[in-house]
């Protein structure tokens, strides 16, 4: 699951950066506003490839996709890329879990079918 959701994640990071050249354009904004917003939510985004195996991780993430979907409000085309980012969160988490499973069950039948060594 982290490789599918930190994949994830790095993407959000560029379109985020992309979305704050995108608000400076914005003339009630000022680029300290701009890039104090963006810079957060992509060092959120380097620091959730950390932690989403941790418990809570994929909270935060959820999190994260929903104020990425709000950034609409300043980036409009952000409703529609924050939609394809949370569908993108959510197969991750979602296929992320069966990968980690049939993991585990393929590593349970390895070590069950090797024979004790003597």
């Amino acid at each position: 699951m982290r490789t599918l959701c930190s994949s994830t994640l790095i993407g959000e990071f560029f379109v985020i950066g992309f979305a704050g050249l995108v608000a400076m354009k914005d003339p009630d904004l000022s680029m300290t506003t701009v890039w104090t917003v963006s810079g957060i939510a992509m060092f959120l985004c380097l620091v959730l490839c950390g932690l989403v195996a941790r418990p809570g991780g994929v909270a935060l993430g959820w999190a994260l996709q929903i104020a990425l979907i709000a950034s609409g409000i300043v980036v409009p085309t952000m409703f529609f890329l924050g939609a394809i980012f949370a569908a993108l969160w959510w197969a991750s988490v979602h296929y992320g879990r069966k990968v980690d499973e049939a993991k585990a069950r393929f590593a349970a039948q390895a070590s069950s079918s090797t024979p004790d060594a003597a």
